[in-house]
């Protein structure tokens, strides 16, 4: 099974599949659009949050960085006048330093990814979506910016006008990615923004033609009407789309079997199930539930 992933949300699921799925029949493909270079590294958010949450390590009270982890050389480079635009933890830099240094000498972002994976003693594949980059940019009446500079530096106040994939025309899906889709029959999108966590992988060229022959399942990040965490409702209207589960479902396409939660005012055919993770026996639940679900076993 492939699990289509951001970096909120479909985490919390992962923390579920990766009990009951065996590790050799999960692979997480997972969006680089938020990429960015900050210290001299290759941030590359949603993949460590998949790596740390299948780790082990992840930070659940914020589901991002490493539980436990410190900020002594974030923090003093602030004090030395060097803003750093996210929040990096020291372990966590580590991360990108290990990652940033393989890719200096010669190595591919799928590469230092499952070098990454292997050095954390996951099991299962980890593949970035791609490795070319791709970054969302949003647009605001202060200019176009990245991602990261609007959600982190700016705390995503600005209005959006419109949000594009720079670098989608020229990127290709990763070489581990058009395996994975042409071995695996089933497809999972996991619960993350379905326009900036999950629209960069689905955008990308060949992608939505490879999935219209797998069955496809979707849950939803939204409760009710709602997303769960995140800005993903303003980002649907900025799309033109509604902020509801109807246009979740139309931002995803071909999908056979789309999860909802059961007070959601979506009208088309559906699996309405509790989809609030708070715990790890929540996801595990969802998991379960959705796996029984698909029409091969993955246990």
């Amino acid at each position: 099974m492939i699990v289509l992933s951001g970096g909120t949300g479909t985490p919390k699921l992962l923390v579920g599949l990766k009990q009951i799925v065996d590790p050799g029949r999960l692979t997480v493909v997972v969006n680089t659009a938020e990429d960015v270079w900050a210290s001299g590294n290759l941030i590359s958010p949603d993949v460590d949050t998949v790596l740390y949450t299948l780790a082990g390590l992840a930070d659940e009270s914020k589901w991002w960085g490493i539980r436990g982890d410190t900020f002594h050389t974030h923090d003093r480079l602030k004090k030395m006048g060097l803003i750093e635009l996210l929040t990096l933890g020291d372990i966590d830099r580590a991360t990108h330093i290990f990652r940033s240094e393989l890719i200096r000498n010669g190595a591919s972002l799928s590469e230092a990814t499952a070098a990454l994976a292997g050095a954390l003693g996951i099991e299962q594949a980890v593949i970035p979506m791609s490795d070319d980059p791709v970054s969302t940019m949003i647009a605001t009446p202060d200019g176009e910016m990245h991602f990261q500079e609007y959600w982190v530096g700016l705390k995503g106040v600005p209005v959006i006008r419109s949000i594009r994939l720079d670098g989608i025309e020229r990127a290709r899906p990763s070489a581990g990615f058009v395996e994975a889709l042409s071995m695996e029959d089933t497809v999972l999108i996991g619960p993350s923004n379905p326009v900036t966590s999950i629209g960069p992988i689905l955008a990308l060229p060949g992608v939505r033609k490879m999935m219209e022959e797998k069955y496809v399942v979707a849950v939803s990040p939204l409760a009710g009407d709602k997303p769960f965490s995140g800005p993903a409702a303003r980002f649907m209207q900025a799309v033109g789309v509604t902020a509801d589960d109807r246009g979740v479902s139309e931002l995803l396409g071909h999908v056979d079997l789309f999860v909802v939660s059961p007070e959601s005012s979506y009208q088309g055919e559906c699996l309405r199930m509790d989809t609030l993770m708070k715990t790890g026996a929540d996801s595990k639940s969802l998991a379960k539930r959705i796996i029984g679900r698909m029409p091969c076993s993955l246990e």
